[in-house]
């Protein structure tokens, strides 16, 4: 047993675990984002590139040991490139493609050489090697792991706080199916004229021929996606729903883990409710604990997003450089076919047996900006500079593209579902934040609009997202909520829990 041991672990295979480890690194890296089958591609792809580099250097060296060090060396210059690039034109801001480019492939002719060198010997490496590969993947993936939301079902909600009721629905009586629609970062008409100078008053008005009540002094409760959605999908502000949100806290799993697992859901579904989700692109607004998880074709789709990001990483970026591909394009594409994806499930959502929960995360306007007022595509490239960063002027253009866009095609959606429902449903459009480079209580200011059937009454100008389920539930489904008050609270990046509150500077002391 122990020679067998000893023989495996002498063996040259050190190069399978390094070639697996970056994109297990990247994907860790950015697992809040992205979810962990996003990497399945890119692995599988490095580590069969890998193992044919490893043969065709068993041919050309004529020897195992050889062929597993060039192969290894070649996997960590290979996915260093792009990490070194970002560094040191970060420090130097100069412009680095071409000699950089022209080192790493003298590096990479040096390791070849080195590695057909007679007298180099790397059998006794082997050992070492595996043990320090092998532990880099482990470790990697045991992180991953640990962080990775569940996406399995829960018995209850993940907060020990969250705010339970048994909803009911009466003998006899059709629940309304509930859709709760998010426009990421869709702000505010007065905010919009007057900082984005985009005028979105005719779509308010058609929303409103539609029966719909725009509240317009709403706020968010908080100004980013996780802590916003965090709430309103728990009925409760962050602070009451869980001890762990507490300012020191920097860790954002728990969070990720309220909206998978959330008050809402848990107590529509024991309702006799089914969910039905939608991909995202951020893993953690993606609710695949849903009765039905709807998505586009992953697997023969184009790069995603983490793909794109791990193609950056190596000498493959200079591509872009050379206008072989445009990333960026290809990444647009991914949010243009989540989006069209979305907007073209409306009659089939309406048409399918109820109740149901309908939960539909769209990234629009928020960047990439994809679509141009009419729909067609546009290139998001145009939009940033070469670090990707955007102006206040680029960023109001495409954020005006997309909003000019999204409201033609939401007040469609909102038509069909009217139109195609059997029992008329409650439907709910919500900016989950306001646009970016706002400040003050303007990161706040978010569309809010609600068609609750016969009950629009029961509505006000500052209800803001954590009051959405409250009203709901005690509108439809017997219970008995009280409102609270509609606060909205600053959450600075990285300490997201240490809450300071902001006023509404439409209405400051304005309630229910």
């Amino acid at each position: 047993m122990k020679k067998n041991l000893l023989k495996v672990l002498n063996a040259p295979w050190y190069f399978v675990p390094l070639a697996a480890y970056p994109v297990l690194a990247l994907l860790y890296h950015n697992i809040s984002q992205v979810r962990y089958t996003a990497g399945i591609r890119s692995l599988v792809i490095s580590v069969m590139a890998a193992l044919l580099l490893f043969l065709l250097f068993r041919l050309t060296y004529r020897e195992w040991h050889r062929a597993a060090f060039a192969t290894a060396a070649f996997s960590v210059l290979f996915f260093t490139y792009g990490q070194i690039f970002d560094l040191l034109q970060q420090k130097w801001k100069i412009s680095l493609p071409d000699w950089l480019g022209g080192f790493w492939l003298l590096l990479t002719v040096l390791v070849f050489v080195w590695a057909g060198w007679k007298r180099a010997s790397f059998q006794n490496a082997a050992l070492p090697l595996n043990i320090v590969s092998l532990g880099l993947m482990l470790y990697v993936t045991i992180q991953i792991v640990q962080v990775m939301p569940t996406g399995k079902q829960s018995d209850k909600p993940v907060d020990p706080h969250a705010p339970l009721q048994s909803l009911k629905i009466a003998e006899g009586q059709t629940p309304p199916d509930i859709y709760y629609i998010i426009l990421d970062s869709y702000g505010r008409s007065d905010l919009l004229k007057n900082n984005l100078q985009f005028d979105n008053s005719a779509f308010i008005s058609d929303l409103e021929n539609l029966g719909f009540y725009v509240a317009n002094c709403s706020q968010s409760n908080y100004p980013r996606t996780d802590v916003s959605l965090g709430s309103s999908l728990n009925m409760d502000y962050l602070q009451n729903l869980n001890d762990v949100f507490t300012p020191k806290n920097l860790d954002r799993a728990q969070l990720w883990e309220s909206i998978l697992h959330s008050a809402v859901q848990y107590e529509l579904e024991n309702a006799g409710y089914k969910t039905i989700a939608f991909a995202s692109g951020f893993a953690f607004t993606e609710i695949t604990t849903a009765s039905e998880y709807l998505t586009p074709s992953p697997v023969w789709s184009p790069l995603t997003e983490f793909e794109i990001l791990l193609m950056r990483t190596t000498p493959l970026r200079h591509l872009e450089d050379l206008g072989l591909v445009n990333l960026e394009q290809i990444d647009g594409q991914r949010y243009r076919e989540r989006t069209e994806f979305d907007l073209n499930s409306m009659k089939m959502l309406a048409q399918m047996a109820g109740p149901k929960f309908v939960f539909i995360h769209m990234v629009i306007p928020h960047p990439l900006f994809v679509f141009a007022p009419d729909g067609s595509p546009t290139d998001p490239s145009i939009f940033m500079d070469a670090k990707g960063i955007y102006s206040q002027d680029n960023y109001y253009k495409g954020y005006r593209n997309q909003a000019a866009y999204i409201d033609t095609q939401i007040e469609k959606a909102a038509q069909t579902l009217q139109t195609y429902s059997t029992t008329p449903p409650v439907i709910v459009i919500q900016g989950d934040h306001a646009p970016w480079l706002q400040s003050g209580s303007d990161q706040f200011k978010i569309l809010n609009a609600y068609y609750l059937p016969d009950n629009n009454k029961l509505l006000y100008p500052t209800i803001s997202p954590v009051n959405t389920f409250r009203l709901i539930f005690d509108t439809y489904l017997g219970a008995d909520y009280p409102l609270l008050d509609d606060i909205s609270y600053d959450s600075p990046v990285p300490n997201v829990f240490a809450f300071k509150k902001s006023l509404n500077s439409c209405l400051p002391n304005a309630g229910p």
